[in-house]
């Protein structure tokens, strides 16, 4: 990537990234961790050519589509990955550094 100035570095948080809830501490510690680890890379890597970004997922993953639509609450891994592709291939005049992903119903 480096070598040719492009490409794209994508890090998958949860609502644990930005605060703690009660008996979570090992997740949080770690979704903390990896939340700073793409903001220093961000800075690091971006000048290069190079897009680092973290999506946060706040919800339910459903399964992939099938004929049963997904319930209120359960997020589409077919709409999170369309998600994750629209951030892969921004124009690097306008990158994201951090997205948060929720269903219409989550409470935040």
């Amino acid at each position: 990537m480096i070598e040719r100035r492009k490409g794209t570095i994508l890090f998958t948080g949860s609502d644990a990234s930005v605060r703690g809830s009660a008996g979570f501490s090992e997740l949080t510690c770690g979704k903390f961790a990896l939340r700073g680890l793409s903001q220093c890379l961000a800075r690091e890597f971006q000048p290069q050519g190079i897009h680092v970004a973290h999506i946060i997922i706040d919800g339910t993953i459903g399964t992939p589509k099938s004929k049963e639509p997904q319930e209120d609450g359960v997020m589409d891994p077919d709409a999170i990955a369309q998600m994750y592709w629209q951030v892969h291939i921004q124009d690097r005049s306008a990158w994201t550094q951090e997205l948060d992903l929720r269903p219409f119903s989550e409470r935040f």
